[in-house]
Order: C-alpha cells, then structure tokens, then sequence
C-alpha cells in the first residue's frame, strides 16, 4: 500500500523539465575519446605506413669472382706437390708433378688465384680428370670479400635494390662481436643448382648443402667497410672481432625485404 501511495504522489507531481540530463559520466567521455584517437591513429597507419620482413639463408664469405676446382689433365702418379694450401699463386703457375707413361708433366693453375685445397698427395695415383685442387680467383690480399646469401627463389623477388643484409659469422662470437653489416650488390633471378654452386665456390660438398631445402637464388652482398675496425668491415658492435676475416667462412644472412602495405595483407 504505501508503494501504491509513493506511486500515485509521483504521477500527481509536476514533470521536471528544468533538471539537466546527465548522458555519461566524465570517465566515459574520456574513454571514448582515447577510442576515437586509436581508431584515426590505425587507419591512418593502415593507409601509409609499412611493414618490414626479413628472410634468413644461409651464406659464405668469399671474394667475388668465387672459385674454380682444379682437375688433371693426364693420368699418373703424383711425384711432387709444388703449391701449399693458402698460397696464392699467379696464373699458370705450378701446382703438381704427374709421373705419366710419355714422362713428367706439371698441372698448373688455370688462373690467379689463392689455393684453398689441395686435393693430392705424393705417391697418389690419379686419373684424367681428378680433382686435385680449389683455387679462389683473387689475385690480391687486398681484394675485399663479399657474401654470397643463398636466399629461397620465392623470396628473390621481394628482395630490392641495395637491401640491408646483417650476417652472423659461424667464426664469430654474435654476443660479443654483434653482426656483420652489408647490403644487396646484386640478385641472381635464375636458381642455382648444386652444381652451379659447387662450380662457384670450388666444393661439391657446399653445393649439396646449399641445396638441401630447393634450389636457391644467390644474393650477392657488398660488405660495408670501416677503417676503425681490425676486420675492416663494419659491425653492429663498435669495434667488431680483434681478427680478419678469412674467405670460405660461413655465415648465415638476415635480407630485409621490400616493405609492405599494411592495407595489401588486411584486405582479403
């Protein structure tokens, strides 16, 4: 009864009319205005701005022009061994001393170059054809050194003009030392098998290895260099490794690819 009461007084009682409305409270205000400024904010991004990727390959360092595999040109025993593994030696120098049934023959390099293995030993017996040796084609101690990044051909194509590349040396502590920095000299857009590779870098065994997941495209990498480091090259640390580097080190290469619109990959 005395709600029924409490209900007739208020229908008998003047409409209030001159009372404000209270729409929201202020910490409502205040979140939907952070609401409307995230949503401009991502729009806006979403219009201009880009997305970064990188991909991850393995690489080798080495001088540019790569290598050549040395094989004999007859067959015989090997009487005398002429080179030394490191040694660089001008074209048509001797490498080898053949005891052949017409006499002794010397197999000689093909062109200037720095031997990076001698596959022969006095007394082996060898035939036409036998690899006896790998020769990196640089002709000075001076010549710089490149990366060759052996990137998934469905990548090659994202890859642009003059990328950011940071390797990780397997010869060098990361931690301590950081990355190696360079950037894309060129992209090859035909894949490379295994026996093109192993033809370019004068080992068979790094063309299997290069190839184990598909033929890859090779990303030649041009090593910045820094007069301030022991290496000569620059590093994401200030100083990098207390050492040079030597050619045939792997490493492994992180390519920045060409940036992407986030609009691309929102809409379906």
């Amino acid at each position: 009864m005395q709600f029924r009461q409490q209900a007739l007084a208020k229908l008998q009682s003047p409409e209030e009319l001159d009372l404000p409305v209270r729409l929201a409270r202020p910490q409502g205000w205040l979140a939907l205005g952070v609401t409307v400024v995230v949503m401009a904010a991502a729009s806006v991004w979403a219009v201009t701005g880009s997305v970064a990727s990188t991909v991850s390959a393995p690489a080798i360092l080495t001088h540019g022009q790569g290598s050549y595999v040395l094989q004999s040109p007859v067959a015989g025993q090997v009487t005398a061994v002429l080179a030394r593994q490191g040694q660089r030696l001008p074209a048509n120098a001797p490498v080898l001393k053949v005891r052949t049934e017409r006499g002794d023959t010397v197999v000689r390099t093909v062109a200037a170059g720095r031997v990076t293995t001698l596959a022969a030993t006095i007394g082996q017996i060898i035939q036409t054809g036998t690899d006896v040796a790998a020769v990196e084609k640089v002709a000075h101690a001076s010549d710089p050194l490149y990366a060759t990044v052996y990137v998934p051909a469905e990548n090659a194509a994202a890859i642009p003009a003059h990328a950011s590349v940071d390797l990780t040396v397997s010869s060098v502590p990361t931690q301590r030392y950081g990355v190696l920095r360079g950037e894309v000299k060129s992209v090859d857009r035909t894949a490379q098998s295994a026996q093109s590779i192993s033809a370019f870098l004068g080992d068979s065994q790094l063309g299997r290895q290069f190839t184990r997941e598909g033929r890859p495209v090779a990303v030649l990498v041009e090593l910045d260099k820094s007069s301030s480091t022991r290496s000569g090259y620059r590093w994401s640390t200030s100083d990098g490794p207390p050492f040079r580097l030597d050619s045939m080190t792997l490493a492994t290469g992180s390519v920045r690819l060409a940036d992407q619109r986030p609009v691309d990959w929102l809409l379906p």
